[in-house]
């Protein structure tokens, strides 16, 4: 389904598995007319005038005036609650389990399916180096399972995205931590750059700008060997997915594609819900195969991007999509 759809508090709340490469990027220049976009329960209103996001004293960065909501920042919302398993799981491979459980805390099997999927779940490390998009699988008693590849001890956060089955119901982001057990350190994000180089000989280029409080077109273009990717394949839908992941607390934003495609060319209407650093993670589909492209952007005036208070990240590795490698950045159940 190729439709225009905004940057979404998705409550990114999760993690895709890194490979041998690794993409990082920089937002070019300022768009004037962002293209129109919507996305069901997820779309959020275009801000009609920019709005200055101040540096909280805190440290913290604080939300810019008509920016969307940023998602994933808890365990339970709405009514929810991400139920984990198995908080610790060990380094390297693993199996997830976990369940959303409503108010009256039963597990939820009941979903409304979107982008082919009941529910999308993602991972990511607190330094944002290792990163992973899971696609768990549901038992009837509401238990979700996915196999995992955590490279690294340190913290990470994990995120359930859906919409419970229901005539009124409202997409849900919810976010918990794991913590892989182990001696650890954090790693500084990779530093920005406007092209992302991903294995196989893939490249992408980033244009547009991620502003606080303001709708913008982010533009990703896809080469290999040079050369434009004219025939991207449909992943979950859609030519492309983005997630956005802001440093320190990991607040989420999941971005669907406007009009468009099949390439080279994948564009999205993206606000960001306040200044501060972005690590940003394209999926694309070619040749049968999900690859990933990772950039580092930054939203409005410069802030600091250590780890929150309390956790670190693994270690930095590359960008891959295909759990059939060792370090795969996408699972598939």
């Amino acid at each position: 389904m190729n439709t225009g759809v905004k940057i979404t508090a998705f409550a990114a709340a999760i993690a895709a598995t890194f490979g041998t490469a690794y993409g990082v990027g920089v937002g070019v220049g300022p768009v004037d007319e962002p293209a129109k976009a919507g996305h069901g329960e997820h779309a959020q209103a275009t801000p009609t005038e920019p709005a200055a996001a101040g540096d909280g004293h805190d440290g913290h960065a604080q939300p810019a005036a008509n920016a969307p909501a940023a998602g994933g920042l808890q365990v339970s919302e709405g009514g929810y609650t991400l139920a984990l398993e198995t908080p610790t799981p060990a380094r390297g491979r693993s199996v997830l389990t976990f369940s959303v459980k409503d108010a009256g805390g039963r597990k939820v099997t009941a979903y409304t399916t979107e982008h082919g999927k009941e529910l999308h779940f993602i991972v990511a490390s607190r330094d944002l180096t290792v990163y992973r998009h899971l696609h768990p699988v549901r038992a009837a008693d509401g238990t979700w399972s996915t196999p995992v590849d955590l490279p690294a001890a340190g913290g990470y956060k994990a995120f359930a995205d859906f919409k419970p089955a229901g005539k009124n119901a409202k997409g849900v982001t919810l976010g918990a931590d794991l913590a892989v057990p182990g001696a650890y350190a954090p790693k500084p994000l990779p530093a920005a750059a406007p092209t992302a180089t991903v294995e196989d000989g893939y490249e992408v280029r980033l244009a547009g700008a991620l502003a606080p409080g303001r709708a913008g077109e982010l533009k990703l273009t896809v080469t290999k060997g040079g050369r434009p990717v004219t025939d991207l394949e449909p992943y979950l839908g859609a030519y492309g997915h983005l997630v956005a992941l802001r440093g320190g607390d990991l607040a989420y934003l999941h971005v669907h594609p406007n009009e468009g495609g099949p390439g080279p060319d994948v564009s999205f209407t993206a606000t960001a819900p306040s200044a501060g650093t972005y690590r940003l993670f394209l999926d694309f589909q070619h040749g049968g195969k999900v690859r990933t492209a990772a950039f580092t952007v930054q939203a409005g005036p410069a802030q600091a991007t250590t780890p929150a208070d309390g956790a670190s990240g693994g270690a930095s590795e590359g960008v891959s999509d295909d759990a059939a490698h060792d370090a795969g950045g996408h699972a598939h159940g």
